[in-house]
């Protein structure tokens, strides 16, 4: 008996048997159909919108890379956490529609996030701009 893992069948997940440069082109496919499925989220709509402006504006509002950094990946973080919110939602309803508490838990979970990561991406702006017209 051999002890090499056994290859994933290509024919259910035709990524697993991509190589190379052609495997990274797939992925970056997968990447952006993922973000306009994300764009059909108003939630995610707006705070991408709402980056659209931030992310520019920290350039303007920075004094120097680290807060240039902060504010623009704090921006960023925000929609990341979103997506990922997200995507538990869609696997738990995809699960079933039915109410469970595991499913209640893991929805009340990812919500949790997105609040954490709006309050930090609301404190790094709200130091950032008392700082430069305040203090």
């Amino acid at each position: 008996m051999s002890a090499l893992p056994e290859l994933p069948d290509p024919a259910v997940n035709p990524q697993k048997a991509r190589k190379g440069f052609d495997r990274v082109w797939h992925a970056t496919l997968i990447s952006l159909h993922g973000l306009r499925a994300g764009w059909g989220e108003p939630a995610f709509r707006q705070e991408a919108i709402l980056s659209m402006v931030m992310i520019p504006a920290a350039f303007w509002l920075g004094r120097n890379w680290v807060e240039i950094a902060l504010l623009a990946g704090s921006a960023v973080l925000v929609m990341i956490v979103e997506l990922l919110n997200t995507a538990v939602e869609a696997a738990i309803d995809r699960i079933g529609p039915e109410w469970h508490d595991l499913s209640k838990r893991a929805k009340d979970m990812g919500s949790a996030a997105v609040l954490l990561s709006l309050s930090l991406c609301t404190c790094i702006w709200a130091a950032a701009l008392w700082t430069r017209f305040v203090s």
